[in-house]
């Protein structure tokens, strides 16, 4: 039985839950996703899970007991179960795909805003490459609008360049304190698009229409730029991923 298949869905039962509940299912989902022999996890698997030093954001040192009782607060929600494993251990999976009302990429993107809170759309982009296959930004625009739509993420500075996002699963003065962190902009719901970090001068081609051989240069000369930012975005959140890697193999080796 493949126990990371999402399942079809009779409608998203989601709510706001708090940090150690959400370190808890994003754990979880990550797991299923990047070591599915070790899947479901025993309660010291989870809390080990919950505390490693890579890919996580901020570092917690959480004992089982706390997260014993995110775990029954998380079954009484609907979004994590309960099953028997060898040697009647008690192991524990996630229910993220009904109770989100989300697909296999949608939930990658919602794991690593779980775990790591506020990232632009490049550390985004890089992160949750590793659980599902997304090769670029124009991939996970579609994922992360879909997700908007869905009140799932919020973006916590205008689209274009450097886009910060957060997910939705925040108490109330969670998500009030970490909009207050980011100058707390005021967004609208225009939507993500390809042409969100065109720069502003292709915009006036119509006031240069007798000069047609400079229109294309501009033209190109923004998809350029638009094209150069993109990949600095995506270099900086896969250097990120990088260093997390290269810190959970020092630990590992005792360096």
């Amino acid at each position: 039985m493949n126990l990371e298949a999402a399942p079809e869905s009779e409608g998203p039962r989601w709510q706001p839950l708090d940090r150690t509940e959400r370190r808890v299912l994003g754990t979880l989902v990550e797991k299923a996703k990047t070591t599915p022999d070790n899947y479901p996890l025993s309660l010291n698997a989870l809390v080990n899970g919950c505390n490693q030093k890579s890919n996580r954001f901020p570092q917690m040192q959480l004992d089982e007991e706390h997260v014993d009782d995110a775990i029954e607060n998380l079954r009484k929600v609907g979004a994590v179960a309960t099953i028997q494993g060898d040697g009647r251990v008690d192991k524990f999976r996630h229910l993220a795909y009904d109770w989100l009302g989300v697909d296999k990429r949608e939930l990658a993107v919602m794991a690593e805003l779980l775990l790591r809170g506020a990232q632009t759309m490049g550390e985004l982009r890089a992160r949750a490459a590793r659980m599902e296959p997304i090769s670029g930004l124009s991939e996970l625009r579609p994922l992360v609008e879909s997700l908007r739509q869905k009140k799932l993420v919020i973006l916590l500075t205008p689209p274009g360049r450097g886009c910060v996002l957060t997910h939705a699963l925040y108490q109330e003065q969670e998500l009030a304190k970490v909009r207050a962190e980011h100058g707390n902009a005021v967004v609208g719901d225009e939507p993500l698009s390809d042409e969100e970090d065109t720069p502003a001068s292709t915009a006036t081609r119509s006031s240069v229409q007798a000069a047609p051989t400079q229109i294309v240069h501009r033209e190109e000369s923004g998809d350029l730029k638009r094209e150069l930012a993109e990949l600095r975005e995506e270099l900086s959140g896969e250097i990120h991923q990088l260093r997390s890697e290269l810190e959970d193999l020092k630990q590992q080796l005792g360096v």
